[in-house]
């Protein structure tokens, strides 16, 4: 799987008002953020994906994962593989088009969709914390 990370140390002034919060109010707004970046690589993904059904395109979702410890929060792009073959939120044959098989070589569109929007996730990721920041704190 592939593990890429964003790294938003020199944001002192964010990280001040994140320690306003309290502890639940502060994780919902680590996970809104992460949440809106996913979103912006799996929108890309989704337009670089195979397009011969769309069934591709249509199990590329983002996710969410818990807040950690060491407050990090985590969310990421996934294609769904649950059910049978023929089932429409099974897309098991991903990773064949992504790396390529022996008969088939690799047409890759989830890399290439992360390192495509790398920026404009961490803008959108940005973005999204301070606008829930703002309502957090205005109340």
């Amino acid at each position: 799987m592939i593990d890429t990370r964003l790294d938003f140390s020199g944001l002192q002034n964010l990280e001040n008002e994140l320690k306003l919060l309290t502890r639940a109010e502060n994780d919902r707004v680590r996970r809104q953020g992460a949440r809106a970046g996913a979103g912006v690589v799996r929108d890309e993904a989704r337009r670089r994906a195979p397009k011969r059904s769309g069934k591709l395109a249509r199990n590329i979702v983002a996710v969410t994962a818990r807040v950690s410890e060491q407050s990090r929060a985590t969310a990421g792009v996934r294609v769904r593989e649950r059910g049978k073959g023929d089932d429409s939120s099974n897309a098991f044959y991903w990773r064949f088009v992504e790396l390529g098989t022996s008969k088939m070589p690799p047409a890759p569109f989830i890399r290439p969709a992360f390192d495509a929007t790398e920026q404009q996730a961490g803008d959108a990721a940005i973005a999204k914390i301070l606008e829930a920041l703002d309502k957090v704190l205005m109340k």
